[in-house]
């Protein structure tokens, strides 16, 4: 006798809340083996193959390719202890007991109910209230404690006054920022979960009148959660990698106070110091290498440039290893890669990195771990062909230097005119961690160490 078990979208890590499906890897009727991966799904962190932790018969799919899905939200059903064509390589019927990034293959978790509240009449300051929305009565929803986030947090509340389910603080803000009561929405997510296509809808009635039937409860959202283009317009969803790098530059230009200083540099002997580097054998050097072992040195004499801000604590949080995120441009979209303890690194291995995380980024494998926790960010917009710009810090970074192209330009060298190969460097920095002297003396020894490589040196 089969057992038919429901595979969930599991917890993909890094406080990823929702995912859309890029490409289906079965068909309903397949038989999948045990941690077969069953489908493509992209977050705002990078494309991840998602493996199924059973073995057997897939009878049903959750969810077309471009749709997005919550975590929890069903992906497929597999029929375990089915009888299987002797050519399938017979699929176990056991769990694997793996864990994909903190997903494991064991029972689900036991899920509680949340109980439709009445509008409470005390006026005293719901969890709503606190964040900007009117307290009313709660909309019908159930909540599941182990994969449902509530205003932004994992797990829910059975408190009289509990905030609304939604699917993530995203759609909590838009709500916020338009004005409009999450808690008289009825949510057509899994157990009443409120997705971003629910508060569009919303909006979009209350702004020109209800034209066309919300989404159906139980099912997920169209891919295109737009209104429709008017004409001469196209309309492209912010989601995905994009959407969260958005949101995250949005939130940069918000939140940080943030000034640039720039300088022009003679790199002529930096560029020759590559080419002695690279005739002597082994892996080539890269340019990016060089300067990202110049900024770890530099980081080195200015470390309040490789801090973040606690705002909520009100202090300047300083970091002894550099974590160094590059910026690197794929198909869909900006995307930035860090290097680990790149403070420990030669450039050999720096190189080497670098040229992995690139790889892995073009190619949409890039991990949420490979994402996150960088702690200073080298821009090299050069590669585009410009000499110069004023980047956007990378929230919660305190700090980006970028770097322009390379190019021969006319320069006064040893008190003659000359023609050098010479870049511009500008440093975008968080004005509450330091003070435009410091800024400055962190830009100056770059540049120093760029027209003289020698300086480099003293820190090796």
């Amino acid at each position: 006798m089969a057992q038919v078990l429901e595979f969930k979208l599991p917890d993909l890590g890094e406080g990823l809340t929702e995912a859309e499906i890029v490409r289906w890897m079965v068909e309903v009727g397949d038989v999948v083996a045990i941690d077969q991966p069953v489908v493509e799904v992209e977050t705002a962190k990078a494309m991840v193959e998602v493996p199924c932790p059973y073995g057997g018969v897939v009878t049903a799919r959750f969810g077309e390719e471009g749709t997005e899905l919550p975590v929890g939200a069903p992906l497929i059903t597999v029929a375990v202890g089915e009888r299987v064509p002797a050519d399938s390589g017979g699929a176990d019927t056991e769990g694997s007991g793996n864990v994909l990034v903190g997903y494991g293959t064991s029972e689900a978790p036991a899920r509680r109910r949340r109980v439709r509240q009445e509008r409470p009449g005390s006026g005293r300051d719901t969890a709503a209230g606190r964040d900007g929305t009117r307290p009313a009565a709660m909309a019908p929803a159930h909540a599941s404690a182990s994969n449902k986030v509530v205003d932004g947090q994992a797990g829910g509340s059975d408190s009289e006054d509990g905030p609304v389910p939604v699917i993530s603080p995203l759609v909590r803000r838009l709500a916020r920022q338009n004005g409009l009561d999450l808690r008289e929405l009825t949510g057509s997510g899994p157990d009443g979960l409120i997705l971003r296509a629910d508060v569009e809808y919303a909006l979009r009635a209350a702004g020109q009148g209800a034209t066309a039937a919300p989404p159906a409860p139980g099912t997920a959202p169209t891919p295109e959660a737009s209104l429709a283009p008017a004409p001469g317009e196209t309309r492209t969803p912010l989601k995905g990698i994009r959407g969260a790098v958005a949101d995250k530059l949005a939130r940069s230009r918000r939140e940080i106070p943030d000034a640039t200083c720039w300088v022009d540099a003679d790199a002529t002997e930096l560029m020759r110091a590559r080419t002695a580097m690279n005739a002597a054998g082994g892996p080539k050097i890269s340019v990016l290498a060089l300067l990202a072992r110049i900024c770890t040195a530099a980081l080195a004499r200015f470390p309040e440039l490789n801090s973040t801000v606690d705002t909520e604590a009100r202090e300047v949080v300083r970091f002894d290893q550099v974590h160094l995120g590059f910026a690197a441009q794929t198909d869909r979209g900006l995307v930035v890669p860090v290097v680990r303890d790149a403070h420990a690194r030669d450039t050999e291995s720096l190189t080497a990195e670098f040229a992995r995380l690139t790889e892995a980024g073009r190619t949409g494998t890039l991990t949420p771990a490979e994402l996150t926790g960088g702690t200073f960010t080298l821009n090299n917009y050069g590669v585009f062909g410009v000499d110069g710009s004023t980047p956007i810090i990378n929230h919660p970074e305190a700090a980006m230097l970028g770097v322009g192209r390379i190019v021969p330009k006319p320069w006064v060298h040893e008190g003659e005119l000359a023609v050098r190969q010479v870049v511009q460097l500008s440093l975008t920095f968080d004005h509450r961690v330091c003070d435009g002297g410091t800024a400055g003396g962190f830009l100056r020894y770059v540049a120093d160490c760029v027209e003289q490589p020698a300086v480099l040196l003293r820190t090796l």
